[in-house]
Order: C-alpha cells, then structure tokens, then sequence
C-alpha cells in the first residue's frame, strides 16, 4: 500500500517537514527584514564551506543590486522575496540534495522574461569576478 511520503526521499521530506516551520516562523514575525536576516545568515552559516562561500557571496551581491529585496530562507534554501512575499531568487546548496553542483535559481516573481523561453537557474560552481558580473546581472533583470 502507497504512503502520502512514497516518491520523496528523507532530503526532501525534511525540505517539507523545514518549510512548513518557515511558514509559521513568518506568520508569528509577519514582514520584518530582521527575522528573515537572521534566518537567511543562519542557514548560511550552516552550509559546508564550498557552498557557504557561495553563498555569502550571492548575498552580498543581493544586497548590493537589489536591496528591496527581502531575505529569508525557503525550504531551507537563503533566499530573497519581493514586496509581495513572492520568491523571487533563491541559492540550493549543493548540499542539501547531494548534488554536483549548487544552483542559482529564479520563481516566477523574477522578470527574466526573453520571448518564448528563458533560463530559471544556473549551475554556480565558483564566484569569481567573472560569474559574479553575470550574477548581479541577472539579479537586476530579475528584479526589473
């Protein structure tokens, strides 16, 4: 017989079982900037180093670009909301799922619209001059 959690593996049940404790974090704290900071700069600083140093990085540029942007974490990833709540980038740690590569992702709140396809996320080895040109770039496009 076929359980509610069959197909999801224990990394994404605890990705769940995460967001549902960021959801009634936020209704307690409702929009403050701060709890959301605190949250994002904890999940940050609990990554390994590799992906830490990403994303220590992605938030600086973040808050350098687009400092309306408000910080907090989804599904345990630091990520940065619109005025309206809505995510619009977030950073998933190599980590969390296992993965080869870290990834730099867009929602749908993003503004990265080009014709009839575009990209959603990137796979974000290192920060380096270059990539982070390319971060900031499409960090201002996504955020208009």
């Amino acid at each position: 017989m076929a359980t509610k959690t069959d197909g999801l593996s224990a990394d994404e049940r605890a990705a769940v079982k995460q967001r549902a404790a960021e959801l009634r974090a936020e209704a307690k704290a409702g929009k403050a900037r701060e709890v959301g900071e605190k949250a994002l700069l904890e999940a940050i600083a609990a990554l390994p180093d590799d992906d830490r140093a990403i994303a220590e990085g992605i938030d600086r540029i973040v808050k350098d670009v687009a400092p309306q942007l408000f910080p907090k974490t989804w599904y345990g990833f630091p990520s940065y909301a619109d005025a309206n709540g809505k995510i619009v980038l977030f950073f998933k740690p190599a980590s969390k799922f296992e993965t080869r590569y870290p990834t730099l992702g867009f929602e749908e709140a993003a503004q990265l619209d080009d014709g009839d396809m575009w990209v959603t996320s990137f796979a974000l080895l290192a920060l380096t001059p270059e990539t982070e040109k390319r971060v900031a770039e499409h960090i201002r496009k996504a955020t208009g």
